[in-house]
């Protein structure tokens, strides 16, 4: 603020003395000389002003296309005082429009060029540039009730809304209503988790009207939208999984990112587990993870209720979810020392 004070003090104080040099007899010129030196100083004060809030990269752009003009119009005038050099009104006409349309256009191409160049610069940095909308998400009923759906929205993973169709709250609503007491409890969770949604997470649900009155069942109804809307179907029914798939809608498939986010156990690796129940071959036995992935072990069938170590074998991966076949340690290690003794 003070160096803006001391520019409009300097400059009308140059002013006034140009002012009294032009025509030392007569004051006005002074005058009007410090007038016209305020007047270009508030000028050049608020387009410094205006500049602070254009980015930089579109400033650099606007002084670099007002040079190239400046400097054309120079190379215009000097050649036009070549082959015209009588100075008529119509070449000082012709000179004052160069002087001022050349940089003019300079300066709106260059920020022009510049503010491309900084969506260019948004985009990369992976800010959402001008026009940029994300695709269109559908929920379906399952990943609803399922819950899950929350708390990824509370990570801030998800980008833009959801779009509920009508059919799909009836549907929840039908549930929430049924004789059934367990169906009952999930049709009022999945209503209560998005009123959560709507209510506790800075998360957009739109609510949509459109029905597809010959198509009977929900999922069906569910997979003409996606088609209708471009959009991708959140789910994890992994019979409608397929059916989108086929009809070439896109589907997140909710156990697909949390099989994919539960920690990569490796054949050969050895973990611990508690043997919980036998397994449905002759003498297993079935561990579960704390993630909740099922751990088959052979021949652990005398080993329930107990805390085992076991090599794993084998890892089988859907988007049902994800089992590991495994041996108990013991018999390894038996059978390591045998081949070894011959």
């Amino acid at each position: 603020m003070a160096l803006r004070a001391i520019f409009f003090s300097v400059s009308v104080v140059l002013g006034l003395g140009v002012g009294f040099a032009a025509d030392s007899g007569d004051t006005s010129y002074g005058l009007l000389g410090a007038g016209l030196g305020a007047l270009l100083s508030g000028i050049i004060i608020a387009v410094e002003q205006s500049l602070q809030r254009v980015p930089s990269v579109m400033t650099i752009g606007g002084g670099v296309g007002f040079s190239i003009g400046v400097v054309l119009a120079g190379v215009l005038i000097f050649s036009a005082g070549q082959i015209f050099p009588q100075s008529t009104l119509v070449t000082q006409f012709g000179t004052m429009a160069v002087l001022i349309v050349l940089p003019y256009l300079g300066l709106v191409v260059g920020l022009r060029l510049g503010k491309l160049r900084d969506w260019d610069l948004e985009a990369k940095e992976g800010e959402p540039s001008k026009g940029y909308a994300p695709v269109p998400k559908l929920l379906d009923t399952s990943v609803i009730i399922d819950g899950r759906i929350a708390d990824l929205c509370e990570t801030g993973f998800i980008e833009g809304g959801f779009i509920i169709p009508q059919f799909i709250l009836q549907e929840l609503q039908h549930i929430s209503d049924s004789a059934d007491s367990l169906k009952r409890a999930r049709g009022r969770r999945g209503l209560d988790i998005l009123n959560h949604i709507q209510k506790k997470i800075d998360i957009e649900v739109t609510i949509v009207e459109e029905d597809f009155p010959h198509i009977k069942e929900v999922d069906a109804k569910l997979v003409e939208l996606g088609k209708k809307l471009g959009a991708k179907i959140f789910t994890n029914d992994l019979n409608l999984n397929k059916v989108a798939e086929l009809q070439g809608v896109r589907v997140l498939n909710i156990n697909d990112l949390t099989n994919a986010l539960k920690p990569v156990v490796l054949p050969g690796e050895t973990i611990r587990v508690f043997v919980l129940k036998e397994g449905k071959e002759a003498g297993q036995g079935v561990a579960y993870l704390d993630d909740g992935t099922m751990v088959v072990v052979d021949n652990a069938k005398r080993c329930i209720g107990k805390n085992v170590d076991v090599i794993v074998t084998s890892v089988l991966q859907t988007s049902a979810g994800r089992m590991i076949f495994t041996r108990l340690k013991e018999e390894s290690d038996r059978d390591e020392l045998s081949f070894a003794r011959g």
